[in-house]
């Protein structure tokens, strides 16, 4: 029986090219452009932040087969949440003074976060975490969450291109379009409409959007928020996405241990799946669990980590800001580039 293929909607990991000499980020230091701060230094610039986040809200931002801990959020997302309220504030005071300065009584602009990385590295729950946190400062309550998933093609598209096996790879993806969405945030337009990816079908989602409108902080999550350079399809943009950004977030682990967790959200959704036939992963309920665990392998090694290796680790010290995680999904460094 030929077994259907599958090909996420990203791709994973965090091996690849060596990072300036250095491909956990350890000891770069000295000459390197990032301040590095264990997982103590770190937290212990928390301050005095409290923790607004309850066990009951952590279990709402929790993505597959991850399990973020309170201790995680007080550790790393507090300072990080602290930081990065500091300069927010900061930009409105400087779009104050400049609406001042013009006599121009215009909104303020959102400041926008760029978090990049692997597929299954648990970027899409440090979003959230972040975003319910950064949500909870009191002059910016009102924080948005947008992936780029929402800017690939439809299946269909991708059908017609021959690009299915590519699907996360950077021509998947409507990059005008995703690219005058962030200038339209940007520029501070009212009611932008951001197509909805799902998970569940693998798909864009027909005849739905979410509705983006003046929100004082946008954090713009996917593999591709970091990238630059030619396009296929004849698109060679003169501006990329991450031109528009404030600050910009990379979620890192190893190759091996991504691979891991890939493999094991696959077989979560398999499992989920085998009384759901709407689930995209039902097409899989039929192999046995050593075949689909080789299945899930398979695709992570033929297209998600060559992904990887091509597009995704390449960007990495182009972020702001690394976030070093291990085995157990807990974040053991942090790296942040010099001012």
């Amino acid at each position: 029986m030929s077994q259907p293929q599958f090909h996420e909607s990203g791709a994973g990991g965090g091996g690849g090219a060596h990072f300036l000499g250095n491909r956990t980020g350890a000891n770069l230091t000295g000459y390197s452009p990032y301040n590095e701060f264990s997982r103590e230094e770190w937290g212990r610039l928390r301050a005095d932040t409290p923790l607004t986040l309850s066990e009951k809200d952590l279990v709402r931002l929790r993505g597959q087969n991850e399990q973020v801990a309170l201790d995680e959020v007080a550790e790393i997302y507090l300072p990080l949440t602290r930081l990065l309220n500091l300069y927010v504030s900061k930009a409105q005071e400087l779009y104050e003074a400049s609406a001042e300065f013009l006599r121009n009584p215009a909104a303020r602009v959102p400041y926008i976060i760029g978090l990049g990385g692997s597929v299954a590295v648990g970027k899409s729950t440090t979003s959230r975490i972040l975003q319910a946190l950064l949500a909870r400062w009191p002059h910016h309550p009102k924080v948005d969450l947008v992936t780029t998933d929402g800017f690939l093609y439809s299946n269909r598209v991708l059908g017609e291109k021959g690009s299915m096996p590519r699907k996360g790879f950077p021509e998947s993806f409507d990059l005008p379009r995703l690219i005058q969405f962030v200038s339209d945030v940007k520029a501070g337009r009212r009611n932008i409409q951001v197509p909805v990816y799902s998970h569940h079908i693998y798909d864009i989602v027909p005849d739905r959007h979410e509705v983006i409108d003046q929100p004082d902080i946008v954090i713009i999550e996917g593999l591709n928020v970091l990238q630059t350079g030619s396009h296929t399809h004849g698109y060679n943009p003169r501006v990329f996405i991450s031109d528009y950004f404030d600050f910009t977030v990379y979620v890192h682990a190893e190759t091996q241990v991504i691979r891991q967790w890939y493999v094991d959200r696959f077989m979560n959704f398999r499992e989920r799946a085998l009384h759901d036939p709407t689930s995209f992963f039902s097409v899989f309920a039929n192999l046995a669990e050593e075949e689909a665990r080789a299945h899930a392998t398979r695709i992570w090694t033929e297209i998600n980590e060559v992904n990887l290796n091509e597009n995704i680790f390449p960007t990495r010290e182009r972020a702001k800001l690394i976030l070093n995680k291990e085995a157990d999904h807990s974040v053991q460094s942090v790296l942040l580039r010099k001012i």
